[in-house]
């Protein structure tokens, strides 16, 4: 059997496309195997696929180094054939193609469904291959197939692929296509496909959760599609990601407040707060409406965690547009809060936009702007203290085998904070009970109480 090695880079929708191209080269034949990099690809493979990222200027540069080193590896001898494959394959195939003639294919994004029969014309090929639509269009693998490469309870399940909204900072739909909403009986059966190999916590992700089934039903559908996923027997928490505020609406709030194993958690990109600068992001939203849809969430679910992302440093955004966003922030008293540094994404309306601003001012405000949310998350933590919390176990403390590391339903996978829970040896992927004892900025340290009968 021919071996194949996937090396899977960029964010949690690659992860994916990843398990997905494994499993359907697993059911193909192919000895499969996922590196991290391609110095830990083993000799002697035949394939090695690398899933990229096309994003953002530090992805797109971790991506051309990867490719380059398996190229160095195949150079020598020690690999094969090369194969590159997501949305930098997608965004930039003919440079790409020019400047890496030993790539032997390109797979574009949304063509998932091609791989097994990709890596077999790779193998008998001599010829380089192009496998890239030039409008992209996701199409959804005809069966759950997934080869799991994270932690064995948790997992991401894509709920749609694409976008339709024009905000003038991003690219993502040049490359990744338009809406695609997945069909509900499709991630049913693939979300019973993960709990079956022992998935627990389901993360529903998408570029626009909250436009969930509106080009498959006619309306949007992400509160029927939660009904129905908390039927799956063995799930325990589903979370959302994603959300376009705009049409966080009030189906979905409740659907969140009142379905059995949501989270009470939400992911919800605002990026900006201030009103011109939303105007000239194409944010269909304003401050005062940000506002309310948060005081309308916390009434509704009142133990609610919100997480939200800015950007700073927007063409054109002055030391007044950043005041009103600090003043947001201390209004909105969000649980979570990223904050990036805007970066000139090729084709994009703000890649045009003046004023520019410095480097050094958008890194002083984002720092300026994590600083103030410090405390913020400090207080939205102190509320725990003297609570009890389901936490999932997924780790051991290094200093003390004796203290489990875990996460709440507030915390999401990789992004948010994590509990220590003192005098705990359950495994991980167990779900406990614990009492929260002492709250920091990010993190909650928690006694152990028992196994979560819950």
């Amino acid at each position: 059997m021919p071996k194949v090695s996937l090396i899977n880079l960029g964010c949690a929708k690659n992860e994916v496309d990843s398990e997905e191209m494994l499993g359907l080269l697993s059911e193909g034949g192919y000895d499969i195997e996922h590196s991290h990099d391609p110095g830990s690809v083993s000799d002697h493979t035949d394939v090695v696929v690398i899933n990229t990222c096309g994003f953002i200027d530090a992805a797109k540069e971790e991506s051309v180094n990867t490719i380059l080193e398996a190229l160095a590896r195949k150079s020598r001898g020690e690999i094969k054939k090369v194969i590159v494959a997501g949305c930098l394959a997608q965004r930039y195939s003919k440079e790409l193609a020019v400047e890496m003639p030993d790539v032997d294919a390109f797979l574009g994004t949304g063509m998932v469904s091609s791989i097994s029969d990709l890596v077999g014309q790779a193998l008998i090929r001599p010829e380089q291959m192009l496998q890239i639509a030039e409008k992209p269009h996701h199409r959804w693998v005809d069966k759950p197939t997934r080869a799991r490469i994270g932690s064995p309870w948790t997992a991401y399940l894509k709920i749609s692929e694409g976008c339709d909204h024009a905000c003038t900072f991003c690219a993502i739909p040049s490359f990744r296509g338009g809406h695609v909403s997945k069909p509900i009986e499709k991630i049913i059966e693939e979300a019973e496909l993960l709990a079956s190999q022992g998935v627990r916590e389901l993360n529903l992700i998408a570029q626009d959760s909250t436009q969930y089934g509106y080009d498959l039903y006619g309306k949007m559908k992400l509160p029927e599609l939660l009904t129905q996923l908390s039927k799956v027997e063995l799930l325990r928490w589903i979370r959302l990601f994603y959300c376009y505020p705009s049409r966080v609406n009030r189906g979905i709030i409740e659907a969140i407040a009142n379905t059995p194993k949501v989270c009470h958690y939400i992911d919800m990109p605002l990026q900006h707060a201030d009103n011109e600068m939303l105007r000239a992001m194409r944010r269909p939203m304003t401050y005062d409406g940000y506002i309310k849809l948060l005081s309308d969430f916390r009434a509704a679910v009142p133990d609610v965690s919100i997480r939200t992302t800015f950007i700073v440093g927007f063409p054109g955004e002055t030391k007044e547009h950043f005041a009103t966003l600090e003043r947001f922030v201390d209004e909105a008293q969000f649980d979570r809060v990223g904050v990036f540094e805007y970066s000139v994404e090729e084709g994009t309306p703000s890649g045009e936009m003046e004023p520019k601003v410095p480097s050094r001012i958008k890194r002083a405000r984002k720092d300026s702007l994590m600083k103030r949310q410090q405390p913020i998350s400090l207080a939205r933590n102190k509320r725990w203290e003297g609570k009890e919390l389901e936490v999932l176990i997924e780790g051991r403390s290094s200093l003390d085998p004796t203290t489990a590391i875990g996460r709440s339903f507030r915390d999401a996978l990789e992004i948010d904070g994590q509990i220590t829970v003192k005098k705990c040896t359950a495994q991980p992927g167990t779900f406990v009970l614990t009492k929260v004892v002492e709250a920091r900025p990010y993190d909650l340290v928690a006694e152990y109480i028992g196994i979560s009968k819950i």
